[in-house]
């Protein structure tokens, strides 16, 4: 629940992808490209939340399904079961990771199958690209995209308005789509497949949360806002006649459609002064609810009403439940509950101090009350309860003065949604985490309702730095706006981020390679210290102090036996110390924002990087001296790491379309360069623990190569690459940090920019790569199968598949067959390439897992359909061999 939103690692992307200037191309490397096939289960290292949640959503037409959509980490559909919630934007790759920023979603109701999501991340020149639908008939499992000719914003200002999109509950082959930098509103008659713009709409808008800001961002007319549909004016089958459509202009924020859509009029008698930021409609009592802010928000917004339009007589009510003049903030959350018409809520989106507040109303409005009210002041009684203690993160470690609390009971509260199914169920989004509560009508009867994170599964950090070291704990991380995390269990929440002090944003962080309790970390703060340090492996930590000029953490390293650190901070020149930072002096031969790391055997020894330059200290960052070296990248989008254990083994990544990119190596401590020519791009690299009879440490990196994007693992320094992730594994952009683990073989832990830390486990053992040969025989020995529906719902179904080469050579292609026992067809498939006929199925390797070495496994899913029953296969071949199954 921070004041800001960080927005640091898409700025770097976005230098990465638009800066850059061809220099002198280094020396090829002899090495080969090889691809082979290795079989990865991933996972979230657990922090639970984390960002902002604008929007939650309930299907209207069956229990227990919700989705919930983050403003940079993808959206999520509800799992009852686990009462978790599952990722459905993992497969948004590389060249598309705008498209992790969920601008709306919606659910149809007609067919609870099917799902919507608009996703584009900015609408300026930050995203290179423009929005998109995308259509799912599986309920996330697997999508469909058409393009827009306009960008989407779902991390612009504005965010938390909504929902943009819309299905109509009558004909739900009809969609709308608000949208922003006056574009206009669009319509779908085709369920998502083709848009057109209404062109008779009146209005695209005019709200500029900034109109001076230069950079687009601020300055984007805020658009088209929200589509509400009045689902008593139509009959199945036929277009819903009246249709609300709110615009983001404090003159004229609704207007209406009673014709489908054919004309559309400005509401009469409608308040002005303020944006719409919801609009609600309780068919049953007639009525049209408004959420109004003097602001766009999600931070932002002093003054606020509330309003009732009755849809019958065209009357307008002012329902706010604080007169105008006592509010500091405005309006947002919305919702009615659905199984007792009357009862609306709201929220005061944006009081951060001394908390948000939550209205409820049981008679349409006329009255309210508070979930929290003052006693005497700074004293308040709460109508709720609050148990963080899966998240306890959530307190920030703070001790305030009343009348503030730890934890808040929330901030950026823009989603709020009563379960249509269960009174007793509301969900709500914060900057931090979603929050729930499953015994809400408590608040009417004079009891307390009890509130509780309901976000586990839901990931959204943006990732800035990962380290693993030798001994303590397996991860270290420094994200944007919640600091950072010691995980010393990767399948728990850790009890609290990084304090003393607490940063908004950790920058860069770095361990003793011999020394591993010694950890420093830097990091961005609004006033106080950018700089701290921790001798127990992060556990606790205390502040250094700041040179004069530092604005921002930037990248800190550690000597390799913790002695000495060098920093290079925004606002001021690259500095060392000797201690624990009490006092700094500047480093000359290096320019001031030079990335800098440690070499991990000498303790005196340094480098940096600053547009195509590479540097070296060897008196412990006092002096450094520029690498005669040519070839490396213009810009400055490049992170390098040096190899624990062997003094001036240095690997570098980086790079830009327009010039050199890719993957570096020197053995002489940055003298001089070798390009590995199977790479083709490369933006992060990592060690980890050697395979077995290796000699060299494993490399991972965020790459492209031989083509293809992807997570890339190497076991033989580079000769040839594994990828290790798939299609359905892509998590948008990853480029700001990988590391292996240097205890567990194949283990890495890769960043995302939205969807926090992944971590990757390997099927294999140790034995490390083994890359294609045309000699291999083809796939005639032993084999198992484990066949698992994954997840399953009215008339479809997802499975995943797992093939193990059991017998004693490897496999150069494989061919699995089954046949269905109930008439099942298959409908999408990734991993594989899946041909049918009847109840009979074979699925094919894809070109980079043909290869599967003896004793390892392959994995591919599907989505499929069934009715009456949706029975297991009994039998599996490759080839004329049966298969074990499991």
């Amino acid at each position: 629940m921070r004041r800001t939103r960080i927005l640091t690692a898409v700025l770097a992307l976005a230098a990465g992808l638009l800066a850059g200037t061809p220099p002198a191309l280094a020396a090829d490397s002899p090495a080969k490209v090889s691809l082979a096939a290795d079989t990865y289960t991933w996972k979230n290292a657990r922090i639970d939340g984390g960002g902002f949640v604008p929007g939650i959503v309930f299907n209207r037409k069956e229990k227990n399904l919700a989705y919930a959509r983050t403003d940079i980490g993808g959206a999520y559909r509800w799992q009852q079961s686990t009462k978790t919630w599952t990722p459905l934007l993992d497969s948004v790759g590389w060249d598309d990771w705008g498209h992790t920023g969920v601008v709306s979603l919606a659910s149809d109701s007609v067919d609870p199958n099917r799902v919507y999501a608009a996703v584009g991340t900015y609408t300026n020149s930050w995203d290179p690209k423009n929005g998109a639908v995308m259509r799912s008939s599986n309920r996330g499992a697997s999508w469909q995209k058409t393009d827009l000719p306009f960008k989407l914003g779902g991390n612009m200002p504005g965010r938390g308005m909504g929902e943009r999109l819309a299905v109509d509950p009558n004909r739900n082959s009809v969609l709308y789509l608000g949208a922003p930098s006056g574009k206009g509103l669009w319509r779908s008659t085709d369920s998502g497949v083709t848009w057109a713009q209404v062109a008779n709409f009146p209005n695209v808008g005019n709200y500029q949360q900034d109109p001076g800001d230069t950079s687009g961002y601020a300055s984007d007319n805020q658009g088209i806002v929200w589509v509400t549909f009045d689902e008593s004016t139509g009959t199945s089958g036929n277009a819903t006649k009246t249709v609300y459509v709110g615009v983001a202009d404090l003159q004229n924020s609704v207007y209406r459609s009673t014709d489908a859509g054919a004309t559309w009029t400005r509401l009469a008698g409608q308040p002005t002064g303020y944006l719409a930021h919801k609009g609600v409609l309780d068919a049953a009592n007639g009525y049209l609810y408004l959420s109004y802010s003097d602001k766009g928000g999600p931070y932002d917004g002093g003054k606020g009403q509330v309003w009732r339009y009755a849809t019958a007589t065209g009357t307008w009510t002012n329902i706010s439940p604080v007169a105008e003049a006592d509010t500091y903030y405005g309006f947002s959350g919305l919702t009615v509950d659905r199984q007792k018409p009357g009862t609306v809520m709201a929220t005061a989106y944006s009081s951060w101090w001394p908390d948000t507040q939550i209205f409820r109303s049981t008679d349409s409005g006329a009255t309210w009350t508070r979930a929290w009210d003052y006693t005497s002041y700074p004293n308040r009684a709460n109508r709720y309860t609050m148990d963080v203690s899966s998240s306890p993160w959530l307190t920030w470690g703070a001790n305030p003065s009343p009348p503030e609390q730890a934890p808040k009971l929330g901030w950026m509260t823009e989603s709020l949604e009563i379960d249509p199914f269960d009174s007793n169920r509301m969900m709500y989004g914060t900057g931090a985490t979603l929050y729930g509560t499953e015994n809400l009508t408590n608040w009417d009867s004079g009891g307390q309702f009890a509130i509780r994170p309901m976000v586990q599964g839901l990931e959204e950090t943006a990732v800035n730095d990962l380290a693993s070291p030798p001994s303590g704990a397996p991860l270290l991380s420094a994200l944007g706006d919640i600091g950072g995390f010691r995980h010393t269990d990767l399948t728990k929440v850790p009890s609290m981020m990084y304090t003393s002090p607490n940063f908004t944003t950790t920058t860069s962080l770095d361990f003793a390679e011999t020394n591993p309790n010694t950890v420093v970390r830097a990091g961005n703060l609004d006033s106080g210290p950018h700089i701290a340090f921790s001798t127990d492996n992060g556990a606790n930590w205390f502040a250094g102090s700041d040179p004069s000029g530092v604005s921002g953490g930037g990248t800190v390293a550690a000597a390799s036996d913790g002695s000495r650190f060098v920093w290079s901070p925004d606002g001021a020149g690259v500095q060392y110390t000797t201690g624990f930072g009490s006092s700094w002096s500047a480093s000359s031969g290096i320019p001031a924002g030079a990335v800098v790391e440690s070499d991990r055997v000498d303790a005196k020894t340094f480098y940096g990087f600053k547009s195509g330059k590479f540097y070296v200290s060897s008196d412990g960052g006092a002096t450094f001296t520029a690498s005669a070296a040519t070839g490396l990248p213009a810009g400055d989008s490049v992170r390098f790491k040096a190899l624990p254990g062997a003094k001036g083994d240095v690997w570098l990544a980086g790079g830009a379309t327009d010039g050199a990119y890719g993957l570096w190596h020197s053995t002489d401590g940055g003298a001089s360069w070798t390009k590995l020519s199977n790479v083709d791009q490369a933006d992060a690299i990592g060690f980890g623990k050697a395979a077995t009879g290796a000699s060299y440490q494993t490399l991972y990196t965020s790459a492209k190569i031989g083509g293809v994007r992807g997570i890339f693992r190497s076991t033989d320094k580079g000769a040839s690459w594994t990828r290790i992730n798939d299609d359905a594994h892509q998590w948008g952009w990853t480029g700001a940090a990988i590391t292996g683990d240097p205890r567990v073989y194949g283990r890495v832990y890769v960043s995302t920019n939205g969807r926090g830390v992944i971590y990757g486990d390997s099927s294999d053992t140790g034995g490390g790569t083994d890359p294609t040969d045309p000699t291999d025989p083809t796939p005639t020995g032993a084999c198992a199968v484990t066949y698992k529906v994954t997840n399953q719902w009215s008339g479809g179904f997802q499975a995943d598949v797992r093939l193990t080469n059991t017998g004693a050579g490897a496999w150069t292609g494989w061919a699995l067959g089954w046949t269905f026992p109930n008439g099942q067809t298959v409908s999408q498939t990734w991993n594989a390439e899946t041909a049918q006929s009847g109840a009979t199925v074979t699925a094919k390797n894809v070109n980079w897992n043909a290869k599967v070495a003896a004793g390892s496994s392959v994995s591919f899913g599907f989505t499929g359909t069934w009715s009456g029953t949706n029975g297991r296969p009994t039998a599996f071949k490759v080839g004329d061999q049966n298969c074990a199954v499991s």
